[in-house]
């Protein structure tokens, strides 16, 4: 069996007591450890390793030493390539200086005089945040091939070109249009394409929230805040931190939160539920939504001051409705991607296929075609996707969002289920697909007039694949 390499930690200090007492921690725990008794002798092993094929995969490193400190070594370390992390030490007077270089790029900070424990657990934090940092570059990757913007259409074009030109600019994008048109697609293309595409990408759905938490789930809260709040909790804003904040279902957010949020895009800062320190937070922040903001501005239940702030760039996702020349190069698209991720041939649509899918009015976009050729691609049974299979998927999943004239109300017969649970199903996904249409598939007046919360609505659509 082939042992796992050693992880190894490159401990900088001036003070060679320091330097022996966390060499003899570190090895007693199975890391391989290098000291340096300076930033240049630091910078100098690295190099030396380097050469011989060895990395170091944390520093450690004492905050003031002569001749370049601490955070001038930071400095220096997360200017080159593939730069790990760094885990600052200070003394009690150098506390303000150790907390700058955690705004400057250091993953954590350890106060003299060393604890032991709190060492340990520091180490392995950086380390975890290392590790999920390449993960995420991986996921990155795949993300940006998924989140492809497809389509040759003359408004597909146009909203690429639109996309471009906004992706760098800093200033908030205000995203519309139908339910499944594919609006997070244009706010992670615009955040792949913006000035910052290596931080995180931050999604909220503000429906599906409980009006109750919004502004804990928004903006954290601290411990004992309320009850419940046993742990300190950051919210999406710090967590968006040095990237992007993607609101999406804007318009459903309850006034009180409208207000917050205003006031955390005006001061780039928040405040978390129960405490009273001001958090810096540089971030984009583009908003989503399927409603109408100006109606709900006139009928004041969208504050005007919040919908101008957020719609100072707007972008306009048509429906499939509208570009049908995509409907094809969207469904070879997702037979290829489906074909990948299953790790199987891919298949292709045949003519008479590509005929119906090419007739159908798919009211629920893009995200109705893609559930459509995901189901018809395990049904299939040969090189192609006939068009039996489509009608198929069509006649008997509910589930698919039934696009209007495909098949009729007696394939969906929920007295023909064989158990009560499937009849509940049948039952439950026919009311609410009903209740959507009755209400132009606006989720906030259906579940008004239901009765029931947005969140709880939300969840029973995403149950039944309705959204």
């Amino acid at each position: 069996m082939t042992e796992e390499p050693l992880t190894t930690v490159l401990v900088v200090d001036d003070d060679a007591d320091i330097c022996v007492a966390l060499e003899m921690i570190l090895k007693y725990e199975g890391y391989r450890v290098w000291t340096a008794k300076s930033a240049k002798v630091a910078l100098a092993r690295l190099d030396h390793e380097k050469k011989n094929g060895a990395v170091a995969d944390l520093i450690l490193t004492d905050v003031k030493m002569p001749e370049m400190d601490g955070v001038q070594l930071l400095e220096k370390i997360r200017e080159r390539p593939d730069a790990p992390p760094v885990v600052m030490i200070s003394g009690h007077g150098d506390v303000a200086t150790a907390v700058d270089a955690i705004r400057r790029g250091a993953v954590d900070f350890l106060e003299k005089p060393l604890d032991q424990n709190r060492v340990l657990v520091g180490l392995q934090n950086a380390l975890r945040t290392r590790r999920l940092s390449r993960e995420n570059t991986g996921l990155r990757r795949q993300l940006s091939d998924r989140f492809e913007l497809v389509g040759t259409s003359a408004a597909m074009n146009q909203l690429k070109e639109e996309l471009e030109r906004v992706a760098r600019a800093d200033a908030p994008v205000l995203i519309t249009g139908e339910n499944g048109t594919g609006k997070e697609v244009v706010a992670r293309n615009l955040h792949l394409l913006g000035a910052n595409p290596g931080g995180p990408f931050v999604a909220v759905n503000c429906a599906a929230i409980p009006s109750e938490l919004i502004e804990s789930e928004l903006f954290g809260h601290e411990r004992g805040s309320f009850t419940g709040a046993h742990e300190r909790r950051i919210g999406h804003f710090e967590a968006a931190h040095g990237g992007t904040l993607f609101l999406d279902e804007i318009g459903d957010m309850p006034p009180a939160a409208q207000a917050k949020v205003l006031r955390a895009l005006e001061t780039r800062e928040v405040t978390r539920v129960g405490g009273t320190e001001s958090i810096e937070v540089a971030i984009r922040v583009l908003a989503a939504t399927n409603a109408d903001l100006a109606q709900a501005v006139e009928k004041k239940e969208f504050r005007v001051d919040l919908f101008y702030r957020l719609n100072v760039v707007p972008l306009h996702v048509p429906p499939l409705r509208e570009r049908a020349a995509d409907v094809s190069v969207l469904a070879e698209h997702f037979l290829k991607e489906i074909a990948k991720r299953m790790g199987r041939r891919a298949l292709r649509l045949s003519d008479a296929a590509r005929t119906l899918l090419e007739a159908l009015p798919f009211p629920g976009n893009v995200r109705q075609l893609r559930n459509l050729i995901e189901a018809a691609y395990v049904f299939a049974d040969g090189e192609q996707i006939q068009e039996k299979d489509l009608e198929r998927i069509l006649q008997n999943g509910p589930s698919m969002g039934k696009p209007p004239h495909a098949g009729g109300a007696e394939s969906e017969d929920p007295f023909r289920a064989a158990t009560f649970e499937e009849f509940k199903n049948q039952s439950e996904t026919l009311f609410f697909k009903m209740k959507l249409a009755q209400n132009e598939g606006n989720v906030k007046r259906t579940a008004e007039r239901l009765g029931m919360q947005r969140s709880h609505l939300y969840k029973k659509l995403d149950r039944y694949h309705l959204k």
